[in-house]
C-alpha cells in the first residue's frame, strides 16, 4: 500500500530539443514549459512504480505548474518530488524544480492507479468507434 511520504527525483539537461522554440511553447532558447511538465511527471511516476501491485501503472490527471524562472541550453534541471495524499487509488504529489542557479518551479501533480492492460484496451478501443 502507498502512503505519503514517498520522495522522488528525475532530472534533465536543457537541450535544443527541449527548448520553447522548438516544443513550439515560445520563441526562446530556454527550458520550455511542456518539458518541465514532463519532468514533473516522471519524478512523480518513478517514485511510485515500484509499489504498485504487477501490471498496474499510474496516468497524470491534474497539473498545477508554476514555471517561475528560465534556464537555458546547457545547465541541469532537476525535479524533487513527494507524495502528499494518498485517496483510494487518486495520488498527490508536491514537486519542486531546480537548476544550477536555484529554484526555477513548483508544481501540484495527482495521477491515478490503473491496470495497464484494461486502461490500453480502452484507449485502443477509440480508434475503432470512429
Amino acid at each position: 500500500m502507498l502512503n505519503p511520504g514517498i520522495k522522488g527525483s528525475a532530472s534533465v539537461a536543457v537541450t535544443a530539443a527541449n527548448t520553447a522554440a522548438a516544443m513550439g511553447s515560445g520563441e526562446l532558447n530556454v527550458f520550455a514549459t511542456p518539458a518541465l511538465a514532463a519532468l514533473v511527471e516522471k519524478a512523480c511516476w518513478q517514485s511510485v512504480a515500484p509499489e504498485l501491485d504487477p501490471g498496474c501503472g499510474t496516468v497524470g490527471t491534474k497539473l498545477e505548474l508554476a514555471h517561475n524562472a528560465p534556464t537555458p541550453v546547457g545547465m541541469m534541471v532537476r525535479c524533487e518530488s513527494e507524495l502528499t495524499a494518498v485517496d483510494g487509488r487518486k495520488l498527490t504529489f508536491s514537486a519542486v524544480m531546480y537548476d544550477d542557479a536555484g529554484e526555477v518551479g513548483r508544481a501540484t501533480h495527482e495521477r491515478f492507479i490503473i491496470q495497464n492492460e484494461k486502461f490500453q484496451k480502452k484507449a485502443d478501443a477509440k480508434k475503432t468507434a470512429e
